[in-house]
C-alpha cells in the first residue's frame, strides 16, 4: 500500500508542475510503445535481457516541437524490465543477480532557446513485489525451456525514486541531423551521460521522441506526418555511473564505473503504420562481466 501510494504521490507532483491551462486545453497527443531484447540482438537470454516501455503524452495541441513553458507537456510512462545472470538454471558465483524492476514515471518536455529539455519523476519497484520474474519463468514453461531457478535470490522488494534530465539540441547536415545530448540521473542508478545521435531520412522531424533507458534509443510518441520513408540512426554515449540498486554493494562484485552504448537502428513510415529496428552494444556493467553484450529494440506503430 505505502507503494502505491508513493506513486500516486510521484505522479501527482509533477502533473502539478503543469503551467496553468484549461481542462479542454490538453489532450491525448499519442503514444508510443518500446520493445527491448537481447534474443532480438545477440541471440541469448541474459543481463539487460528484456524491457517493455509504454508512453503516453497528454498536453495542447501539437505544433511539431516542444513547448516553451516546462510542465505543459507531459509524458506518463511505464516500463517493466528483466535484468538476468548468464545463466539462470546455474549462474556463476561473481554474476549479477536476477532484478525485476517496474517503473512509473511522468517528464515534461520544452524547449530552451534553441534546445531540447526533458525533465522528470520516477518511482521504481523492485523484487517478488513486481510479479516479472514469475512472468518470464511462466513464458519460459510455455515454450518448453528450462525453469529459473535464480528467482529465490533475486533483488528484493524496494522502492527506488529517482530524477532525470536530458538537455539535446539538433543540428541539421544537409539530409543528416545530428543530436548531441547530456543527461543526468540520480536514484535507483545514478550517473552522467554525454552522447549524439545522427540521422538521416526524416524520423523524428516534428515528432515527440522519448530515449529509452536501456539501449538509448529515440522512440516515436508523438506521430509526424513529416516522416515517411526510410531512414537509418547511429548513435552512441558514454556514461560515468556512480551507483546501481541492481548491483548492491554487499553483493560483494564491483560496479564498472563508466559505460558505453553503440546503437544503430532503421526506420520505415508508411501511410498508416511503421516500423523501428535498432541494435545496440552495451559494455560491462560490473568488473566479473565476460563481455558485453547486442541488445535489439522493436517499435510497431498502426494507425487507424
Amino acid at each position: 500500500m505505502k507503494s502505491a501510494l508513493r506513486v500516486i504521490a510521484l505522479l501527482a507532483s509533477l502533473s502539478g508542475l503543469a503551467a496553468p491551462a484549461q481542462a479542454a486545453d490538453r489532450a491525448l497527443l499519442g503514444w508510443g510503445r518500446l520493445f527491448t531484447n537481447d534474443v532480438l540482438g545477440d541471440g541469448y537470454d541474459r543481463w539487460r535481457t528484456g524491457a517493455y516501455t509504454l508512453s503516453i503524452a497528454y498536453g495542447p495541441d501539437w505544433e511539431g516541437a516542444a513547448p516553451d513553458r516546462f510542465g505543459q507537456l507531459l509524458e506518463f510512462r511505464l516500463r517493466s524490465e528483466l535484468i538476468a545472470p548468464q545463466s539462470l538454471t546455474a549462474p556463476a558465483a561473481d554474476d549479477r543477480r536476477f532484478a525485476g524492476a517496474l517503473t512509473f514515471g511522468v517528464h515534461s518536455y520544452s524547449k530552451m532557446g534553441a534546445a531540447d529539455f526533458r525533465a522528470g519523476v520516477d518511482l521504481t519497484l523492485t523484487g517478488p513485489q513486481t510479479g516479472l520474474g514469475e512472468l518470464q519463468n511462466s513464458i519460459h514453461k510455455t515454450f518448453g525451456l528450462e525453469e529459473t531457478t535464480v528467482l529465490g535470490d533475486q533483488i528484493p522488494n524496494n522502492s527506488y525514486a529517482t530524477v532525470s534530465a536530458e538537455l539535446s539540441r539538433e543540428l541539421a547536415f544537409g539530409s543528416a541531423r545530428l543530436r548531441p545530448f547530456v543527461e543526468l540521473q540520480h536514484g535507483v542508478e545514478s550517473f552522467a551521460r554525454v552522447g549524439a545521435d545522427v540521422t538521416f531520412g526524416s524520423y523524428g522531424q516534428g515528432a515527440l521522441m522519448a530515449r529509452d533507458s536501456t539501449t538509448g534509443h529515440r522512440y516515436q510518441v508523438i506521430r509526424s506526418n513529416a516522416d515517411s520513408g526510410f531512414s537509418f540512426l547511429l548513435g552512441g554515449d558514454f556514461a560515468k555511473v556512480f551507483s546501481s540498486a541492481y548491483l548492491p554493494e554487499e553483493d560483494g562484485i564491483e560496479l564498472t564505473d563508466t559505460r558505453t552504448r553503440i546503437r544503430a537502428g532503421m526506420n520505415w513510415q508508411g501511410e498508416n503504420r511503421g516500423l523501428f529496428y535498432g541494435l545496440t552494444y552495451l559494455s560491462e556493467e560490473f568488473e566479473t562481466q565476460p563481455e558485453g553484450q547486442l541488445v535489439g529494440a522493436l517499435q510497431l506503430r498502426l494507425f487507424f
